[in-house]
């Protein structure tokens, strides 16, 4: 059975992208390698989560690991207040817009990280 299990993101400048979801946005980040220091210094190979068994994503050094993929990247998050999210991550200093109904009919808040990747929060 084919599970999925997360996101890669490749950036050139890992430190802000791991200080934007992990300051502004207030994921955790998750695993040995960074809590024991091995890659605080160069912050490659961070992985954020939440909990064992739910989807992951990664952010890995491009300029160690070769040029990123082609394509962009959208990460979709789930919130039960979107109003107060907003409100969180603009003292944070996240730019982003209000939450607005889309197209679908359901709300969203979107916005984008250091490296220009879409993330939607419904």
């Amino acid at each position: 059975m084919l599970k999925f299990s997360g996101i890669n993101i490749s950036s050139y400048d890992t430190k802000k992208m791991t200080e934007f979801y992990r300051d502004k946005l207030g994921l955790s980040v998750i695993g040995d390698e960074f809590e024991a220091g091995r890659n605080y210094d160069n912050y490659d190979g961070i992985m954020f989560g939440n909990k064992e068994g739910e989807p992951k994503f990664w952010i890995w050094d491009a300029n160690e690991w070769a040029k990123p993929y082609d394509g962009n990247v959208c990460l979709i998050f789930d919130h039960d207040d979107l109003d107060k999210l907003y409100t969180e991550l603009k003292a944070n200093g996240v730019e982003l817009d209000p939450p607005k109904t889309a197209d679908w009919g359901g709300q969203e808040l979107v916005m984008k990280d250091p490296d220009g990747n879409t993330i939607i929060v419904l």
